[in-house]
């Protein structure tokens, strides 16, 4: 099953965010839809006009041979993407896999609920996408990409995820 963002017919492209969201052989604890509006509210956020992202949710194994092939780590882990080398007056392209186990313990380990891990990944992804990056180790709580990452997830938490938010179940 995927979802998109709503977004202009082909005639009218030049200024459109395309977000396809689907799950591979995994139960995802966030609605589609609110995925792809997430990820594109990040995206506008930046100032993005223009984009194409696929956002894949998949199981530990899948992730561990994503892993393994792409980054040669062992294991799954919670999220990858594969950003497209930005092209002068193209679109911004991402591929995006997100591992919902592993964002699972993550939450547990942080004692935050899943649904905000998820949020919380779906933004780190959309930012390197962007070309954000951040040190790899315990440091990168403390980057600009991590601060802004965590200001965008808390202003478009409350706004698109929250229980009662518009559109939100209740």
């Amino acid at each position: 099953m995927t979802a998109r963002v709503p977004h202009p017919p082909p005639h009218a492209r030049a200024a459109t965010l395309g977000v396809a969201v689907a799950a591979q052989g995994t139960r995802v604890p966030l609605a589609r839809d609110r995925v792809a509006a997430l990820a594109a509210a990040v995206l506008r956020a930046e100032g993005v006009r223009a984009a194409e992202v696929s956002i894949t949710f998949v199981d530990e194994a899948a992730m561990a041979r994503l892993n393994w092939r792409h980054l040669r780590h062992r294991g799954p882990t919670d999220v990858i993407t594969f950003a497209l080398a930005p092209v002068p007056g193209e679109p911004i392209g991402a591929d995006v896999y997100i591992c919902p186990a592993v964002a699972r313990e993550h939450a547990r380990a942080h004692r935050r609920p899943v649904r905000e891990e998820i949020a919380r990944l779906v933004v780190h992804a959309m930012l390197h996408a962007l070309g954000y990056e951040h040190p790899e180790d315990d440091t990168r709580v403390d980057s600009p990409m991590w601060r802004r990452q965590e200001r965008l997830l808390a202003r478009l938490h409350a706004r698109l995820l929250a229980p009662g938010a518009a559109g939100a179940p209740g």
